[in-house]
């Protein structure tokens, strides 16, 4: 297991409840002194530490924990407003290098009972955006985001999968094995949990936090096909709206003489025919050149940033 003195500490902060979210985190101890001095040394955060280290020495798995104090914790997207949403520590598996340039990353998401004609077009979109250069991000659930996934690796590309669940316990279950296929292809799986989920209402609210990661993660979002909520599974519709709010280009795959009436695409087809902020990007042929030029100006900084830098990001 891989993590450093002060992400311990960090993890032992959460776990023994003396940070409890992430916006009381960024609200409080994003100056790491003010961290050292309330937190570091409390004897719950010591006691807590040394509980977790003996429970992380004691596993063979090559993984990794991570937390905003360490040079390698990914940049956080300047239109980050909401503290809530900012994460401060992360697991991981894998090649946390590809997390370096988040302008090298492309989401691909959907929902989980596509058609073959989507499979088919999905397959397609992907090669292309492999072909380029590109990293995809999706959150490895059954569907097209798997479909994403394997493409990807089937190209000699490298993908990024977002968990709702711990690593440990890759959700879901069919794609356990999969999921160490794209970690020995030198892909890499992200989490934000160490524990199983407490309640019903927690399990359900890590999907949604997994969908905007997937946003947070990535310069643009392809939107495969989804249903409208209310109409089947619509969890897309998550992570489009928080690349709307981190001003992420998004785009969805939509052919208005071929989807129109397909339910599939219910979503897609509303984003489309929105009007302003709200309106996305039919995907094109052009659209990959599009993509992969675009350098998001929000998702890196020239000198190196540090925890005090991304403060100034609220």
């Amino acid at each position: 297991m891989k993590y450093s003195d002060i992400g311990l500490r960090v993890l032992a902060a959460k776990e023994c409840g003396i940070v409890k979210t992430n916006a009381q985190f960024w609200g409080n101890f994003a100056d790491r002194e003010k961290f050292n001095k309330v937190v570091l040394n409390d004897d719950r955060v010591i006691k807590t530490s040394e509980k977790i280290s003996s429970e992380l020495d004691s596993t063979d798995r090559e993984e990794g924990i991570i937390c905003a104090y360490d040079d390698e914790f990914p940049f956080i997207n300047r239109k980050v407003k909401n503290n809530g949403d900012k994460p401060y520590l992360l697991f991981y598996r894998g090649d946390l290098s590809l997390l370096n340039d988040l302008n090298k990353n492309i989401a691909v998401i959907g929902l989980t009972d596509p058609d073959e004609e989507i499979i088919k077009r999905e397959t397609d979109i992907v090669r292309r955006l492999v072909k380029n250069d590109l990293v995809i991000v999706s959150g490895l659930a059954i569907g097209c985001d798997t479909i994403a996934h394997k493409t990807s690796l089937e190209t000699n590309g490298k993908t990024i999968a977002i968990l709702p669940s711990q690593l440990g316990k890759v959700y879901p279950t069919e794609n356990r094995d999969f999921a160490e296929e794209i970690v020995r292809k030198g892909g890499l799986l992200v989490s934000e949990y160490y524990k199983d989920a407490t309640s019903k209402y927690e399990a359900i609210n890590r999907f949604i936090e997994r969908d905007r990661l997937q946003a947070m993660f990535s310069k643009a979002i392809i939107l495969i096909a989804s249903y409208r909520k209310e109409e089947g599974d619509s969890g897309s519709r998550h992570a489009m709206e928080a690349a709307r709010k981190y001003e992420i280009e998004r785009y969805a795959m939509y052919n208005s003489k071929m989807d129109e009436d397909n339910k599939r695409f219910g979503l897609n087809k509303d984003l489309v025919n929105s009007k302003g902020a709200d309106q996305v990007k039919i995907l094109m042929p052009s659209s990959i050149d599009l993509i992969k030029s675009l350098a998001n100006p929000n998702l890196s900084l020239d000198a190196e940033p540090n925890i005090g830098e991304q403060l100034t990001l609220l």
